[in-house]
């Protein structure tokens, strides 16, 4: 069981920054992967951006180069900087944990937390 609690979410205007913060209970150094997904209301949950326990990153094609995704092994804490904040960024964006076992993936995910982007 890995605990999952993200933070930093809230209300910014267009072209405006947030950083979102997830802290783990487990070692990021034992997680094969984590990540951050988003689902907006009335939508599929989307994977925004991935980092692997060895520092391999994986962006989705719509960040576009505006988020930046990193970790803090010592704080077992996975951020993602969010700028150039446009509309339909507005999401519950979540904190993933993965744990791939042979050819089994093991998710866990946190409650979530509300980024909304309106002028």
């Amino acid at each position: 069981q890995v605990q999952l609690v993200e933070s930093g979410g809230g209300l910014v205007q267009p072209g405006g920054s947030l950083r979102l913060s997830c802290a783990a209970s487990r070692s990021l150094f034992t997680t094969r992967t984590m990540g951050w997904y988003r689902q907006a209301p009335g939508k599929q949950r989307e994977l925004v951006a991935t980092i692997t326990s060895d520092d391999n990153i994986n962006y989705a094609d719509f960040v576009k180069g505006r988020f930046t995704i990193s970790k803090d092994g010592a704080k077992n804490t996975v951020y993602l900087q969010m700028n150039s904040l446009k509309p339909e960024d507005t999401a519950v964006y979540y904190c993933n944990a993965a744990l791939i076992i042979g050819p089994t993936t093991y998710n866990y995910w946190g409650q979530g937390t509300q980024v909304t982007v309106s002028s």
